[in-house]
């Protein structure tokens, strides 16, 4: 068995072991300080080659002196038509691979380890920053901006929103192409220096529409019956670890369901999530919905770590390791789920956005003060003693 397929990174410890958010974990070859992950979050704040700028050094550089122990990077178009808006950041040529091992020095720089998403944005893209509308891009925006819409693609000829275009039915020819281009940028990423890497496979991008029968309606190998439906996703996997070290993990972002009625299932997830195990990947991150509408920027009532039973269910299932996300903004929430067994990481996206140190506070919350000799020095030192005056301020007050 090679070391791609061997199920020893990926087994998830037993309940006995139970763990805390702040306790280093290691998966394959990899280290990680603590299991507390930044998510990747597009910010649109790239060129129109698909570089990144000094804006997502210091975007991402921040959330590892903020005390994450993995750091990933916005989703990287494999190819410029695979990414959502022309402020999109990619892996689609060499060209890319410089600037991009400044943002993995500059995260592993501060103790993270620095991760990378790769995607295709398939159906979903050729659409507008969230700011201009976040809708299909039209004349106007070339008019306004200088940005021309593009043909996007799909497992099927199915728009993902009313109103929205067509996209083309991929063909089988297209298909290996795309495979190739995941394996390619799989490469780049690691000859930037990444050390994890994250295949987004959800919120109804290319992956995803081959996964819901809702947005897959093929009639060959590709389409009809769950193992044709998943056929694509562990053929990206397969082509992502063809480039990618043994040594080092690959997550793969699920919806675990769909946001409409005869849609992806939980018990799909499932069992796409056991064959992972044998197409090199090692921890699942759960995510839910987006197949059409964008669940993202949706103003709807949800429950703080409304998506931990998915992660959660995957686990205990498969035994695979995942990655809980999804309104956690409670330190005693991220240290429950991982102590509980439910999830052996747990990721926050715009809670970061908000407050950068979030780990790092996270771990004065659930430890005291003894915490801040994890900061960087010039934080630490003086918050620490910092702590103490209050401490003594306080007991006189009392």
């Amino acid at each position: 068995m090679s070391p791609a397929q061997s199920p020893s990174p990926t087994q998830s410890p037993s309940p006995a072991q139970a763990a805390s958010v702040l306790d280093p974990i290691t998966v394959r070859g990899v280290r990680f300080r603590n299991r507390i992950v930044i998510s990747p979050m597009q910010q649109y704040a790239g060129t129109a080659e698909g570089m990144p700028t000094d804006w997502h050094t210091r975007h991402l550089s921040a959330y590892a002196v903020g005390g994450a122990g993995l750091v990933f990077t916005e989703a990287l178009g494999i190819c410029p038509e695979g990414r959502l808006t022309w402020g999109d950041i990619g892996a689609w040529e060499d060209r890319q691979i410089a600037p991009l091992a400044r943002l993995a020095e500059a995260i592993a720089a501060h103790g993270a380890v620095p991760g990378a998403q790769i995607n295709h944005a398939g159906r979903k893209g050729s659409v507008q920053r969230p700011w201009h509308g976040f809708n299909p891009m039209s004349d106007a925006d070339v008019a306004l901006r200088g940005e021309h819409p593009w043909p996007t693609v799909s497992a099927s000829a199915i728009p993902a929103n009313p109103g929205w275009p067509t996209p083309q039915e991929i063909s089988r020819d297209e298909i290996q192409v795309s495979l190739d281009q995941f394996a390619a940028a799989a490469r780049r990423v690691r000859e930037a220096g990444f050390e994890a890497l994250n295949i987004h496979g959800a919120h109804g991008y290319l992956i995803h529409s081959f996964l819901s029968p809702l947005s897959n309606t093929r009639q060959d190998e590709y389409g009809g019956s769950l193992e044709n439906r998943m056929r694509y996703a562990l053929q990206v996997a397969d082509a992502a670890r063809s480039e990618w070290p043994a040594d080092k993990p690959i997550f793969f972002r699920l919806s675990c369901v769909d946001d409409a009625d005869g849609g992806w299932t939980l018990d799909e997830t499932v069992a796409l999530s056991r064959a992972f195990a044998d197409h090199g990947v090692d921890v699942v991150d759960c995510s839910s919905g987006g197949l059409g509408r964008r669940t993202t920027t949706a103003v709807v009532r949800r429950e703080p770590g409304y998506q931990v039973p998915y992660a959660e269910r995957v686990r205990r299932d498969t035994g695979l390791r995942t990655m809980a996300v999804g309104l956690i903004r409670d330190p005693r929430l991220a240290e429950s789920i991982v102590a509980e067994g439910r999830a052996d990481f747990v990721a926050i996206g715009r809670e970061a956005l908000f407050n950068p140190h979030w780990p790092a506070q996270a771990a004065v919350a659930l430890r005291g003060p003894e915490a801040f000799e994890e900061w960087p020095p010039a934080y630490g030192w003086w918050l620490k003693v910092r702590s103490r005056t209050l401490a003594v301020s306080e007991a006189a007050a009392e």
